[in-house]
């Protein structure tokens, strides 16, 4: 204590010599800031910080406590161009939203304001919309690019080459040997599904389909191929779109920041966060699903996590719902919250450098079952947010930035939704995770199933899209964890936390790893 009123009372010389007045509680907040350095790294600082101060050409002598935050926030970022963070919580109603543009070819920012009740048109326009970026990415793909043609000889002469025909198309002949159809798959009449494009639906017949990996659901987008005849399309093969890179995707967004977030431009090139994304060695983001606050035996274990992680703290822990059981009840869910707060007394390191994330799941309550869902109301939060300033209100799904990787996070029990709803369940049921995490990475979306089976704000689409594809998708779904890398993505499931014995996962962006980890003891439900 005498440590930290002497280094306030150096505080307060040292910024009157520079022809400063700072308040007490400012001091204080100050002093709270240096007090973990050594005592010449500390003089170090506090000549900085002043220089910064005088930088920043205050109207009056006196230094308030945005002027300080302000100089302390710039002297962490070091190094970085304006806008780039190292770390950041993107909101999903913030998320752009980007056209296809078929003249240019490119993906436009579309700056129109939205909102959740938007025209009727919006029902068809966002599936439209989703429509056309799969469409773009299939027809560059090497199965349905024109042929090169290099000395009078094509390329790559040995590949078949597939021309994609449009619903319209079918409906104007009679037959067709040989056709492909990318649509909707959808059931327009009961027992009989249909591809749909803007152009028009084609009804089709499955009993001899061959199905590739993936969950057909209804209100997926497939590739159907067969033969044509009498208003009927044979299916042989039923296929997804083709996945695409994410380093061939972003070169059709420009330079604009496609992700989200403060920076105009995408930070995923940014040679400075490469350089610090490489350096941290030690930097971790820990994942935990199904964090029931109403489980006395998941306090106790959440309060091992938080005094195990002080020592070493994290860059963020991501908490996700229901945070209750089944309870619509706001005032039992504040104070669980405030109860998670206590868990972190005494942790200060921790709640100094480490983003406490909570994302709710569907059940928690305030919001409707829409994807994406609005975050925790802070009214419910005052006290975890006073006990833990660092902590944010995140939404459903939400997306994070740390230096220049992307990570998408969504609460959301998706695979049984698949499987409730899929035409064929896929064969291979030891490699589930597999075909899980390819529906994802070739349909280009979190939930590509039928609105019935999970609703979606029409104008919000965009914030569920993974095109290009991010670094990571953190799947918060209760069934058994997984991981599967497909197209330099990493789909992830955490699993329960109080399902699978408290078990959770960490995240090592320096080398893009993940380590399973688990907190000892039995789960008791009496």
């Amino acid at each position: 204590m005498d440590e930290l009123a002497h280094l306030r009372k150096r505080i307060t010389t040292s910024f009157k010599l520079c022809g400063f007045l700072i308040r007490s509680e400012n001091s204080s907040f100050l002093a709270e800031q240096l007090l973990p350095f050594e005592p010449t790294e500390r003089e170090k600082w506090l000549t900085i910080i002043t220089e910064n101060l005088q930088g920043q050409k205050l109207a009056t002598p006196h230094v308030e406590r945005d002027a300080l935050e302000k100089a302390i926030n710039e002297l962490n970022r070091v190094g970085l161009d304006e806008g780039e963070t190292i770390f950041s919580l993107i909101d999903a109603f913030t998320v752009p939203r980007y056209r296809y543009n078929t003249r240019i070819k490119k993906f436009e920012l579309d700056s129109r304001p939205r909102c959740l009740l938007p025209q009727p048109r919006m029902k068809s326009d966002y599936m439209q919309q989703r429509y056309a970026m799969l469409l773009q990415k299939t027809l560059r793909h090497d199965l349905f690019a024109p042929a090169v043609i290099q000395d009078g000889v094509a390329a790559d002469a040995q590949t078949k080459k597939f021309k994609l025909q449009y619903a319209e198309n079918l409906l104007a002949t009679s037959s067709l040997k040989e056709a492909v159809v990318l649509g909707l798959l959808t059931q327009l009449k009961e027992g009989k599904f249909y591809v749909e494009d803007p152009t028009g639906c084609v009804q089709l017949d499955l009993s001899g389909a061959r199905f590739h990996a993936g969950f057909f659901c209804e209100g997926c987008f497939v590739l159907a191929e067969g033969s044509y005849a009498n208003g009927v399309l044979k299916v042989d093969g039923l296929g997804f779109p083709p996945a695409e890179p994410a380093t061939s995707s972003r070169a059709f967004f420009g330079t604009g920041n496609s992700w989200g977030g403060e920076a105009a431009k995408l930070l995923k090139y940014s040679p400075r966060l490469q350089e610090l994304e490489r350096t941290n060695t030690e930097t971790t983001i820990v994942f935990l699903s199904d964090v029931r606050l109403d489980l006395p035996i998941v306090m106790e274990k959440l309060r091992q996590l938080f005094v195990g992680y002080d020592s070493c703290p994290p860059q963020a822990i991501v908490l996700m719902g229901p945070f209750t059981a089944g309870t619509r009840n706001h005032h039992e869910l504040r104070q669980h919250l405030d109860a998670l707060g206590a868990l972190a007394a005494g942790c200060e390191h921790l709640k100094k450098q480490t983003d406490l994330i909570l994302v709710p799941s569907v059940e928690d309550p305030t919001a409707p079952n829409i994807l994406p869902r609005a975050p925790l109301p802070e009214c419910l939060a005052a006290g975890l947010l006073k006990a833990w300033p660092r902590t944010q209100l995140a939404t459903n799904p939400c997306r994070l930035q740390y230096c220049t990787q992307q990570i998408v996070v969504c609460r959301l029990d998706l695979m049984a939704k698949f499987c409730r709803n899929t035409l064929h369940f896929p064969p291979d049921t030891t490699h589930i995770e597999q075909h899980f995490a390819r529906t994802l990475v070739c349909q280009g979306h979190l939930v590509p199933i039928h609105p019935i089976a999970m609703p979606v704000h029409w104008d919000y689409d965009p914030a569920l899209w993974l095109y290009p594809l991010p670094d990571l998708i953190v799947m918060g779904d209760s069934c058994q964890s997984f991981s599967s890398t497909q197209h330099d993505c990493t789909v992830l499931n955490t699993g329960s936390f109080v399902k699978s014995k408290f078990a959770f996962k960490v995240y090592i962006p320096a080398s893009r790893t993940i380590e399973d980890s688990e907190i000892p003891g039995d789960l008791d439900m009496q």
